[in-house]
């Protein structure tokens, strides 16, 4: 999930004129016109060195596979303001915890709020077997939708199974995804050290779709089913909780 939306980004900003480098762990698979450098702790090259000796090349693009500890995150973050594109992951409940983990970390609010620019959240939902999906018309998510602001006319699906997906209902999976754009109001609340929820709120009010209501979106879609955005979201995860 999470490689496949970085690769997509790099191949997206990929140009013959741009140098990319990238540190990661494992290196999945190679990407044309790209540097790519697969850690190896045992030999001593950690995400934290891997970083620093290939900052010393002045590249203008990064990926760092993930932050794992202060060292990278404070090495990532200069290399941020320094005037590097960065890209990066770390292990969070939603977008806007991305910012308080790197808080958490050791590293200054002044500094995360002055390098942060988009955090994308994502969970991966299996999308319904097109072969055996029939209309969910049961009255617990009717009841459901209703709560949640977005009944509708439209029709949803539930799984059911067949031979094309093995009984399971489901075949291959779709992301949902939170993305949060690190506007002013952002900033000051990190500056200000509040609380994630205090930033989700912001977040959302100017514009982020949450995990669960992007997951809804997919199930008025016929893509997937509620029980699914149910299994991979929380109630905290949608707009309507305060």
């Amino acid at each position: 999930g999470k490689t496949t939306t970085l690769y997509a980004a790099l191949s997206e900003i990929n140009r013959v004129e741009s140098k990319i480098v990238t540190i990661e762990d494992p290196v999945e698979y190679r990407l044309r016109g790209i540097n790519q450098i697969q850690i190896n702790e045992k030999a001593g090259l950690t995400f934290a060195r891997g970083l620093r000796s290939i900052l010393r090349h002045d590249p203008d693009v990064v990926l760092v596979g993930e932050i794992r500890d202060e060292e990278t995150a404070r090495i990532a973050v200069q290399a941020s303001l320094t005037g590097h594109l960065v890209f990066s992951t770390l292990h969070t409940n939603d977008a806007p915890g991305a910012l308080t983990r790197l808080v958490d970390m050791g590293i200054e609010p002044y500094l995360v709020a002055s390098s942060a620019d988009t955090i994308l959240a994502q969970r991966l939902v299996r999308v319904l077997c097109p072969l055996c999906r029939v209309p969910d018309e049961s009255a617990a998510s009717a009841r459901l939708l209703e709560e949640w602001g977005v009944a509708g006319n439209g029709c949803i699906y539930r799984a059911v199974g067949c031979e094309h997906c093995r009984q399971t209902g489901y075949s291959g999976r779709r992301a949902i995804v939170e993305m949060m754009a690190v506007g002013a109001e952002v900033r000051q609340l990190l500056l200000d050290r509040q609380a994630t929820g205090a930033i989700r709120q912001a977040a959302l009010r100017h514009g982020m779709r949450s995990l669960r209501d992007d997951g809804l979106r997919l199930v008025r879609e016929g893509v997937t089913s509620l029980d699914e955005v149910l299994r991979v979201t929380t109630a905290g995860e949608s707009a309507e909780e305060g």
